[in-house]
Order: structure tokens, then C-alpha cells, then sequence
């Protein structure tokens, strides 16, 4: 296993930051074990939810090997950390699945009894709590939370940690073969293919802000935007104290927006389905996405609160979905009562679901429609379903800024989501950041009164499909099976 955290892309790091490294790897160890001397073995089991659209099968513990894979195999690898990874691997797997590959879905945080999957599972519930803690005191956002998310996870000295608690994710990939294309939608998922010897290894950066938390070298890394691959490329700001090596062109490709196969072939039809329902004065359809964390809760009350009267009036119709936690939808109805009454709930019967998304292609929609899966893969692939019927989206500039829906961003978690907003914005499918109550309450106003605002989003959501914006997903696939150079 090759060391890399004392030399990161030709940089070498200072002996304090690899001792810090090294002393955080065996923290870990004493806290959740080492189990690198372990034999794991996987099996593949049909996905309920997603293996029949997106012909997913996942990869789950066994106690045999692995003994057979099916023709054309990607894995995607990845966690579940909120929903921003799943969904970018969701695009992934739709993307191979339009090429002709087998998905094969890897959470290396579903396998908690492995130590990587502890490790994972602890650091994910870290994050839940600080996000939540951002949201509820300005001063731990602004001196702790903002900072940490856009400087501290950017310096090389956090990747060089990174690294060597991803040498213990490694044991769980054994049954893998080498050469497999293997695309992962979350750095610890690169790292721990590359320390593993996986020679095919994608690494699909979500965010616009270059950070080192993101780096797996030894994989081919991807990102969305022009801009992000300048920074990644450069290496920007990842060591304020020194002139950086930049990261090898080989080492890095810009695939455009990871976007869905069913979004990005139906986009034509689905923008002209809302420029119709903006000019013949259809209730206004928005889609609320309520993260797991509950970190914007108050944010989407007040949102709710503000588009009551135009719902009563029948001048909007709201989607909510608040994923797989129910006591976030009750916490939703306990700041705004009218949900309880005045809502009609699709909670956990996903083939309703989808067909009640069905239904909104012919039928007007009124009201407020609530959505809530136990299931974590219908808890997130319903949105894609809701995104493709609704006119406006309200949502964090985290992972679906980059998605091709007229897009009303509020304000972020995070200061590295701030460059999901600007980019939305330069393309012209969203808005800048509405970072204040009133910049969401002006906002709304203008989508209410001026048709002319969906369309022009509309009409640059066809202009980046054009240029090929969103093939990012496809790209991505293209790579890991050595289509594209």
C-alpha cells in the first residue's frame, strides 16, 4: 500500500502534518478497531427502487466470494452522508445504465460492522450536528462552520489525514477485480479503491469550491465547471504558506453537470411542459427538498407560510419532500399547523408516488403534496421524479444546484455551497443565493407575477443543454470504462 499522505501530488508535506495524520489514523484505530487483517466478501442483490428504472444491483456482505459479475459492471462507490452523495451517484447509475453498463451500487457506509463503516458513520454524524448548529446560532456559523467548510477543508493537511483513515476502508473491496470501472461520489470511497490497488478508480468531485478534502491521487478526478478545474488543477489556496505543484492534467477532467439520463433526455419536453403552465396560468408548482439534517427547517417554514395564500388562491401548488425523516415532517407541521390539515400525504408507497408524478404530466396540480420513504432510495429518487413536473425548485446550492430545474437557492449551508449559487446563476437555470428571508420573499413575488422569469430559465436550461452542460454524468461513466481520454 502506497503512502500518500506525506507527498500529495508532488508537494511533500511537513513531518508535523504526517505525524498529525498518523496520530489521528490510530485515534481511530483505538475507537473502532483495524480490522485490515479481515476477510469481507460481497454478493449482489436486486435494488427494490431503483434496479428495474436504473438497472441497479447493490453489493452487500456475504460470506462466500464473490463469484460471478454480471456483463459490462461499474461500481459505484460511495456513502450515504445526507442525501448529496446518493444523489450524485443515482446520476451515475443512470447514466451507465443509458451506456450499457451494469451499476453496481457500493455504500461503503452501509457495511457498519467493517471499521471504515464506523468511521464513516461517526464522522457523518458530526457533520448532521454541525450543520444543524450552523443554522441555529449565527456565531458558531459564522467563527466555526463557514470557516471550517471553506477554508479548513481546503488545505492539503486535511487531505494527508484523510488519507490515512482511508487506508482502513480498504478490506471491504477485496472481491473486486483490479481493472473494474469504479466511479465514487465521495472522496473516502476514491481512497480507499486507490489504497486498495483499484487501477480504473473515478472520482467525481461534488462541490464548485476547490478543497483537498476532495483529492484521491491516484484516481482520475472530475468536476462540473470551468472554474473548478482551474482551482483543483492549481491546487488554489491549499497551502497559503508555499508556491504548489499543480495536479497533473492527466489526473483531472472537467465532465460538465452529473445530471440523470431521464432529466437530461427529457429536458426539451419537460421546459416546455412549464413555459405552457406559466402562460395558461396553472397554479405554479415549487418543490421544497427539506434536508435530513433539519438544518434549514425554519428557512422552509417560513418559505411554506409565504406561499400559503397563493396555494389557497390556487396560484401555487407545493411538493415537499422532507426524505426519510418523518420527525422533521412533524416538527414541519408544528411550526406551520396548516400542513395538517390542509396536505395530502404520499409517505412510504413509492409506486403511488412515482405514479401520482406521472399523473402531474396531464393533470393541474393544487394544493400541497407531502413526500416522506423510509427507503433512503426512494427517499432521494423521488425528487428526481418531482423535479421533472415542477416549475420552480427551492433548495440549499448543494448538490442540486447544478440540476437543470428553474432553481430559487436560499441560503447555504456551508460556505463551500456559495460557488454552487454563483454558478447556477452564470448559467441563468437558477437564482443567485437568497441568503435573507426578504431576498426569498422578493424572489417568490417575481415568480408569482412574471411568467418571463421561468421562461428565460427555461430558455437557458435548452442553451446549456446544447452545449453539452449536463452530459457530466455520461463523461464520468465514459472514463471509468476508457472511452474517453
Amino acid at each position: 500500500m502506497t503512502d500518500r499522505s506525506g507527498v500529495i501530488f508532488g508537494n511533500p508535506m511537513p513531518a508535523k502534518v504526517v505525524r498529525k495524520a498518523e496520530r489521528g489514523q490510530a485515534k481511530m484505530i483505538r475507537r473502532y478497531g483495524d480490522d485490515r487483517g479481515k476477510v469481507y466478501h460481497l454478493a449482489l442483490k436486486d435494488n427494490a427502487v431503483i434496479g428495474e428504472s436504473l438497472g441497479v444491483r447493490e453489493l452487500v456482505m456475504a460470506r462466500e466470494p464473490l463469484e460471478s459479475l454480471p456483463e459490462n459492471p461499474l461500481v459505484v462507490g460511495n456513502i450515504r452522508m445526507g442525501f448529496g452523495h446518493y444523489r450524485i451517484s443515482m446520476a451515475i447509475a443512470s447514466a451507465a445504465h443509458a451506456l450499457g453498463y451494469t451499476p453496481l451500487w457500493l455504500d461503503l457506509n452501509s457495511f457498519r460492522e467493517t471499521t471504515g463503516g464506523k468511521i464513516i458513520a461517526g464522522q457523518n454524524d458530526l457533520y448532521s450536528l454541525g450543520s444543524r448548529l450552523s443554522q441555529q446560532f449565527w456565531l458558531f456559523n459564522r467563527l466555526v462552520w463557514e470557516p471550517m467548510n471553506s477554508e479548513g477543508f481546503r488545505h492539503l493537511s486535511y487531505n494527508a489525514a484523510d488519507q490515512k483513515n482511508a487506508e482502513l476502508m480498504t478490506p471491504i473491496l477485496a472481491d473486486l477485480p483490479k481493472d473494474i470501472p469504479y466511479v465514487a461520489t465521495h472522496v473516502w470511497p476514491a481512497q480507499a479503491a486507490v489504497h486498495a490497488g483499484l487501477t480504473n478508480v473515478v472520482n467525481a468531485v461534488p462541490d464548485n469550491w476547490p478543497m483537498a478534502l476532495h483529492l484521491a491521487e491516484g484516481a482520475m478526478h472530475t468536476v462540473q465547471t470551468p472554474s473548478a478545474y482551474l482551482g483543483y488543477r492549481a491546487l488554489r489556496g491549499m497551502d497559503k504558506g508555499r508556491d504548489l505543484k499543480a495536479m497533473p492534467r492527466e489526473s483531472i477532467a472537467c465532465t460538465g453537470h452529473y445530471i440523470d439520463h431521464e432529466l437530461v433526455s427529457h429536458l426539451p419536453e419537460d421546459c416546455d411542459a412549464r413555459v405552457r403552465r406559466a402562460g395558461s396560468g396553472e397554479p405554479l408548482r415549487y418543490l421544497l427538498t427539506v434536508g435530513g439534517a433539519g438544518a434549514q427547517k425554519d428557512i422552509f417554514a417560513g418559505i411554506i407560510r409565504m406561499l400559503l395564500p397563493q396555494v389557497r388562491e390556487k396560484r401555487a401548488a407545493l411538493f415537499i419532500n422532507v426524505g426519510d425523516h418523518r420527525k422533521l415532517w412533524d416538527e414541519l407541521c408544528a411550526a406551520v399547523p396548516e400542513l395538517r390539515t390542509d396536505c395530502s400525504l404520499h409517505f412510504d408507497d413509492f409506486p403511488a408516488a412515482s405514479a401520482f408524478t406521472e399523473q402531474c404530466r396531464t393533470r393541474t396540480v393544487t394544493g400541497i403534496h407531502a413526500f416522506c420513504h423510509d427507503d433512503i432510495f426512494a427517499a432521494v429518487y423521488i425528487t428526481n421524479l418531482l423535479m421533472r413536473v415542477s416549475d420552480v425548485l427551492i433548495t440549499k446550492p448543494s448538490e442540486l444546484a447544478f440540476y437543470p430545474v428553474p432553481k430559487l437557492m436560499i441560503h447555504r449551508v456551508g460556505g463551500h455551497e456559495a460557488w454552487g449559487a454563483i454558478r447556477s446563476a452564470e448559467v441563468g437555470d437558477g437564482t443567485y443565493e437568497c441568503d435573507t428571508m426578504r431576498d426569498v420573499s422578493a424572489m417568490l413575488r417575481l415568480f408569482a407575477q412574471d411568467d418571463s422569469v421561468i421562461r428565460l430559465m427555461c430558455s437557458r436550461i435548452d442553451t446549456a443543454r446544447k452545449a453539452g452542460i449536463y452530459d457530466g454524468a455520461y463523461n464520468v461513466v465514459k472514463l471509468a470504462a476508457g472511452q474517453l481520454c
